[in-house]
């Protein structure tokens, strides 16, 4: 007999972490990575000291993502190794061959943002040759088009995007508890692999993070996954 396969286990990224007690906090709830903003324009912005000291709170098999916009590589690099453990997360304009540079041709693993319009406007994305462009990310990550770059709580239209992408990705934008699980189901089938990430969705206030809305997120995956 053929076993039966075993159920999708959908990885959880909780960003733009801050504080020690929202780290532990995420590590018991049993999230997969935690990103911190390396952005300075961002409200979440942390320096690379401070990220350094944040990780070395992870346990084994939980990441650290570090999320950069527009950065020289030069610095990308120099703050990549001050993190042990890190993989780059490129939400800005660069280009394929900047992300290669700024990861150091394929030292450090990279998610590279894809920033779909709001509305009708994200049936014009192409994200099929999006994921081709980037072939050399481990995820192409989908967030919301919105003024900044990433944590701004907007959802872009799920059903808009094409329903076979061969990459990896990780749902990003506007997700919440409440709503985290519709978007797995409607996205999980479309990719090879599909991931969460959420900030403004689990916080009191930006850049701080509220325990129980973190626990309720984790619940609310995990709930996806066994209906799956």
């Amino acid at each position: 007999m053929t076993p039966d396969p075993l159920p999708a286990r959908t990885r959880i990224k909780i960003c733009g972490m801050t504080r020690e007690q929202d780290v532990d906090v995420a590590v018991a709830a049993g999230v997969d990575a935690v990103g911190f903003v390396m952005y300075a324009a961002s409200p979440r912005a942390v320096t690379a000291e401070r990220a350094a000291r944040l990780a070395a709170r992870l346990p084994p098999f939980v990441t650290p993502v570090l999320l950069f916009v527009n950065e020289t590589a030069e610095r990308t690099l120099a703050t990549l190794a001050a993190v042990p453990g890190a993989i780059a997360q490129f939400h800005g304009d660069e280009s394929a061959a900047a992300c290669e540079e700024s990861s150091g041709q394929g030292r450090y693993r990279y998610l590279r943002a894809a920033r779909i319009p709001l509305g009708v406007a994200g049936a014009g994305f192409d994200l099929v040759n999006y994921a081709s462009d980037f072939s050399h990310a481990q995820a192409i990550l989908l967030d919301a088009h919105v003024d900044g770059y990433g944590g701004g709580g907007k959802a872009f239209d799920w059903s808009l995007l094409p329903h076979a992408v061969d990459a990896h990705l990780v749902l990003s934008g506007g997700l919440t508890p409440a709503n985290v699980g519709d978007g797995i189901r409607a996205l999980r089938a479309r990719c090879k692999t599909l991931s969460v990430d959420v900030s403004s969705g689990v916080e009191a206030s930006k850049g701080i993070k509220d325990a129980v809305k973190i626990r309720e997120f984790v619940a609310a995956v995990r709930a996806a996954d066994a209906s799956s």
